[in-house]
């Protein structure tokens, strides 16, 4: 939902935002009569004063007059009584800043990092079931810019195309401790189209993974952004600036290899389209078992394992239709010389072979983040060696997560469809 800088809230309804300047709170003007002596008005009550507004507002941070207030700041309010809640930032000259509400509904962010060495004025007004409004207020001024920046970055570049089983990746170029990352955490939304559950993952100090519980929907819509800029990260350390990605998943395309019956599956949207006969591991360089996703696509390259293994054991092999799936060196590849034993024999170093035919057509109907598992052999796939996000359970990927796992009551759900290309990632994006 794309922020606006004054933001209503009613209890139990859905949030309304409204642009600057049409939110207006009504309040009844009300003439009192008098009987020409000059006295004070009556009222209908008795000459009573007006009664106190029953709703209150509070504002705890940032508290007025604080200075050095991180550029990243949220406006973190209380209410009392209230049945419309608005929030509204304005710098020294007037001009409102952009902004929504965050998941806790107590905290109002704005749309992104706040000017260094400037000053802000916050405003929420709390209205109850009197009609009668109470305002709050705090004035600070924001810190400097600081010298300790943390860049952050993304795999995935905006409006890449990508397969069903691809993690969101996003890394920072320095180390997140882990009392810091639960903040950044917070400051990190991903909204997909149609809506689909899901939750971040820390794969180290320096790197998040976001999936979603099942496979990401085919043709969805995918968004995600870290308001990084100004956040502190430790240290004396701050977010250099927030990072926003707009991604597209394409067709629904699932490998499946079985080691009993040395035969690939492939699907599309649900259907199989191809099966495929393959050679993998032999037993001493047996092919892992367990769901990989493919990391990159190499139309053309050399396979050299001679500083590895040696002259003995090593080799030097050119290489057909390459598609990485671990880090440890697992490819699905074209291997003609292995033509005659797949579908019968293992003969590989640990990849899926396939004859040259199949590995132009497996290169042409995939696309990075296009999962496979591979079931029965004699390893399993160790955990990091890869994006193995799908390697692992549901239950255990939340608990890599720094805040509690909490399903998304009613997140976007506007659709766009998108298209497929098989294309490789696009220049990295920074922040």
């Amino acid at each position: 939902m794309r922020a606006s800088q004054h933001q209503l809230i009613r209890p139990g309804g859905r949030r309304r935002v409204f642009a600057a300047g049409l939110l207006a709170v009504a309040l009844a003007l009300t003439s009192a009569c008098t009987d020409g002596s000059g006295d004070k008005p009556s009222s209908w009550q008795g000459g009573g004063e007006n009664p106190a507004p029953k709703a209150a507002a509070t504002i705890s941070e940032p508290a007025t007059d604080a200075k050095d207030v991180p550029a990243s700041t949220g406006i973190t309010f209380s209410t009392k009584d209230a049945v419309e809640t608005a929030v509204e930032l304005k710098d020294a000259a007037g001009k409102a800043v952009e902004g929504t509400l965050a998941a806790d509904g107590k905290t109002w962010l704005p749309a992104g990092a706040l000017a260094y060495g400037t000053s802000y004025t916050a405003t929420v007004t709390a209205t109850g079931d009197d009609g009668r409004p109470a305002t709050a207020t705090s004035t600070f001024t924001t810190m400097a810019k600081p010298s300790n920046q943390v860049r952050v970055s993304s795999f995935l570049g905006d409006n890449q195309v990508v397969g069903v089983g691809m993690p969101l990746i996003v890394k920072f170029s320095r180390g997140i401790p882990e009392d810091y990352r639960d903040d950044v955490q917070r400051r990190m939304t991903v909204t997909s189209t149609p809506a689909q559950e899901g939750i971040w993952h820390w794969v180290s100090p320096t790197e998040i993974r976001y999936r979603p519980k099942e496979f990401w929907k085919a043709d969805s819509k995918v968004s995600y952004r870290v308001q990084a800029g100004g956040l502190p990260l430790g240290d004396n350390w701050y977010g250099r600036a927030d990072l926003s990605v707009d991604i597209k998943i394409g067709a629904s395309v699932v490998m499946t290899v079985d080691n009993k019956t040395k035969r690939m599956t492939v699907t599309r949207n649900g259907s199989v389209i191809k099966t495929i006969p393959v050679s993998l591991g032999k037993k001493a360089t047996p092919s892992s078992s367990g769901t990989m996703v493919v990391i990159e696509k190499l139309r053309k390259t050399v396979f050299d394992t001679m500083e590895e293994l040696g002259p003995e054991e090593g080799y030097r092999t050119k290489i057909d239709f390459a598609q990485r799936l671990t880090w440890g060196g697992e490819f699905i590849h074209a291997a003609p010389w292995s033509e005659g034993q797949q579908g019968r024999v293992n003969v590989s170093h640990g990849c899926v072979n396939v004859s040259m035919a199949n590995g132009d057509w497996l290169f042409k109907n995939t696309q990075i983040g296009d999962p496979i598992t591979v079931k029965g052999t004699e390893r399993k796939l160790q955990n990091g060696n890869g994006w193995t996000d799908w390697n692992m359970s549901w239950d255990e990927y939340v608990k890599g997560s720094a805040l509690p796992y909490e399903p998304q009551a009613d997140p976007d759900t506007s659709a766009t469809p998108g298209a497929t290309d098989g294309s490789a990632p696009t220049p990295t994006p920074t922040a």
